[in-house]
């Protein structure tokens, strides 16, 4: 058993969690606070080196980002059930039951997750899903929490199985078996974890085993951002970025941010661009011109949408899979079913059946196409067979960008 009088870094030394640990990854190193010394509560530590390394923020970044409940803007029913969380925790004085967020990019989850570290008074631990290859990666983290604190995995759909089946007694338990060695050698240690709260992020949560997600005491899905909440976000990180932007263009950016703060913000740093380079007033004006020089249409479409949907079209009302498409636009099955397809589907230019994809009317009239008589019928769509189609049909290529 860990003897609480040793120190988490010693203990994995004698476990030798290092070893073998460089496989284009650095060996886990105890977390600092920003003069060498401890972690401090209400502090944040980027445990995986290699996500630490990606979420190094802009000073824009972080300036945008909410720093608690009050700056958060949307998302109200999950704000009010983690405000409940967090106070009761409190009046209990243990950690915060386990959170789950679920929902498409960009709509703060990362951001949720730092504000309920925070707000609880615990320091933040993050890693990712992917960067959980082994056991002992993560027996490299749970061994530095402290009580009270948040451990936050991103992409956590994404942790190996026999990773996953360590977090099931670290949830439950707070205690962990860890075996070193193969067969004769092998050596089980005990290992308690000081109470934390997990918080898992996923775009995928129809990803996890049931087991997982059901250790979760709240789970919660972000939806996307209704028109008025991102004008106020745009509003609010224009005065944090010194940009004089009218409401006009506020609501220009926000009309076509398809329901994401994250994009809405980078909207309006590509309209802050052009109005200094250009010095131009940050105006609707200005907005549109920035909107239209990133290929971005009243509906929110950009060119992947719109090559997206043209190659659906040329298919003439024949479902398309999701691994032609996917091999057509030259982009990973995982990115048009995270990325391009929930804005499509909201907007209901697109339509998903057993079969594959199929582009809707109301996709053909956003992209300047009309249905052909022969396929005009929506309710047939189950009943057309996949299309194996090429990537240039009908006039439309995918390797120039053009269409009709």
């Amino acid at each position: 058993m860990w003897d609480r009088g040793t120190s988490p870094s010693g203990y994995l030394d004698s476990m030798n969690v290092d070893e073998g640990a460089n496989e284009g990854r650095q060996a886990y190193r105890p977390p600092t606070g920003a003069d060498g010394g401890e972690a401090t509560a209400g502090t944040e530590r980027w445990t995986d080196p290699a996500l630490g390394g990606a979420v190094r923020e802009r000073e824009d970044d972080r300036r945008l980002r909410p720093a608690d409940f009050e700056e958060f803007v949307g998302q109200r029913r999950t704000l009010d059930n983690l405000k409940i969380a967090i106070g009761a925790a409190r009046g209990r004085d243990e950690p915060v039951d386990h959170v789950l967020l679920s929902g498409p990019p960009g709509l703060g989850k990362t951001t949720l997750a730092r504000i309920l570290a925070r707000e609880s008074g615990g320091t933040l631990h993050a890693t990712s899903g992917p960067a959980l290859e082994r056991p002992r990666d993560l027996v490299g983290i749970l061994a530095q929490l402290r009580r009270g604190d948040v451990l936050f995995v991103d992409e956590i759909h994404r942790v190996p199985t026999a990773v996953e089946e360590y977090l099931y007694s670290a949830m439950e338990d707070f205690s962990i078996d860890f075996t070193l060695g193969d067969g004769e050698r092998a050596r089980v240690l005990p290992m308690t974890i000081e109470p934390f709260a997990l918080v898992g992020a996923t775009t995928r949560e129809g990803l996890l085993s049931a087991p997982f997600r059901a250790r979760f005491g709240l789970v919660e899905r972000l939806v996307p951002y209704p028109v008025d909440d991102l004008v106020r976000i745009v509003e609010r990180s224009a005065r944090l970025l010194e940009c004089p932007l009218d409401a006009a263009a506020a609501r220009l950016i926000a009309e076509r941010s398809r329901g994401t703060p994250r994009v809405a913000n980078r909207f309006l740093r590509r309209v802050r661009d052009l109005s200094e380079v250009h010095r131009r007033a940050p105006d609707f004006a200005t907005a549109a011109d920035a909107l239209a020089r990133l290929g971005v249409d009243s509906n929110g479409l950009e060119d992947v949408d719109r090559h997206l949907l043209a190659y659906l079209a040329d298919a003439e009302g024949r479902a398309v899979g999701l691994k032609t498409l996917a091999a057509a636009l030259g982009e990973s099955e995982d990115t048009i079913e995270e990325v391009f397809e929930p804005h499509l589907l909201r907007k209901g230019f697109l339509h998903k059946t057993p079969r594959g994809r199929i582009v809707t009317n109301a996709g053909l009239v956003a992209i300047g196409r009309t249905r052909r008589a022969a396929s005009n019928d929506a309710d047939d769509f189950g009943a057309r067979r996949t299309d194996p189609g090429a990537a240039t049909r009908g006039g439309h290529s995918l390797g120039t960008g053009t269409h009709e």
